[in-house]
């Protein structure tokens, strides 16, 4: 038996969630990782760099799931059929048909 290749709205919505957190825990990630670099070798170790970091990995993490929530339902072009134009049934004013 074939499976079905549709897929719910539940699932949809379950997979933008899981890349969502996934995408703001590997910025969160990202910042502290700066963080604990600019920290210990810039500012001698003080602990205001981390927590911005990680603060600007959550806010662009957030900023991408709200992206990705918002964003309306978007056709891809190669789902886009083209069906020319039937050359039978055009009618041509009198003027210019000579």
């Amino acid at each position: 038996m074939a499976m079905a290749t549709s897929s719910r709205s539940e699932d949809l919505l379950g997979q933008k969630w899981d890349r969502c957190v996934a995408d703001t825990l590997i910025k969160i990630g990202g910042g502290l990782t700066l963080g604990v670099v600019f920290s210990a070798i810039v500012f001698k170790r003080r602990p205001w760099p981390l927590i911005f970091g990680m603060g600007a990995g959550m806010g662009m993490g957030y900023s991408n799931c709200q992206h990705e929530f918002n964003q309306p339902f978007l056709v891809k072009a190669d789902k886009i059929l083209v069906k020319p134009k039937s050359q039978g049934n055009s009618e041509q004013p009198a003027a210019e048909a000579n």
